[in-house]
């Protein structure tokens, strides 16, 4: 068995045939953070709960024992003489990662799209009709002073 959580977590990612790449897309965890937990490397990390919450995330999307990784990870720290929860560096990405996917719906996609071109359009319609507008009104104009000069 492999010695580190890191470790263990690339290999159960390993023999599931699941490439990094994936991970990263299903979970929204930057591929820069991911490789950092599978050399057990946390501190490029962004420190405290959300390494841990990375570690569960990582466990879960590849069938791993979310407490069991949880506990390795702590024991990993511990090991190393960090507890886990001060490690504070600057985060690498500023993304928001969360366990849940999105829940809009695609239909609710397709309507917003739908109105929002429908109010692009009708802006556009509007700026093209007072245009028009105005250049019939400057030739209107135009045309009454060409005959008052004529006069």
């Amino acid at each position: 068995m492999a010695a580190t959580i890191g470790e263990q977590l690339r290999l159960a990612r390993e023999g599931r045939g699941i490439p990094l790449r994936e991970i990263s897309d299903q979970t929204r965890i930057s591929m820069h953070y991911l490789e950092a937990i599978e050399s057990n490397d946390y501190g490029r990390l962004p420190g405290g709960i959300f390494n841990r919450s990375f570690v569960k995330a990582y466990a879960r999307y590849v069938g791993y024992d979310e407490k069991e990784a949880l506990e390795g990870y702590t024991r990993y720290m511990r090991d190393s003489g960090d507890s886990g929860e001060d490690v504070v560096t600057t985060p690498y990405h500023s993304k928001v990662y969360t366990d849940a996917p999105a829940t809009r719906s695609p239909f609710l996609t397709v309507v917003l799209a739908i109105i929002i071109l429908a109010i692009l359009t009708a802006a556009a319609l509007s700026l093209l009709h007072w245009a028009q507008k105005r250049s019939a009104n400057f030739d209107q104009q135009t045309s009454v002073a060409e005959l008052q000069f004529k006069l």
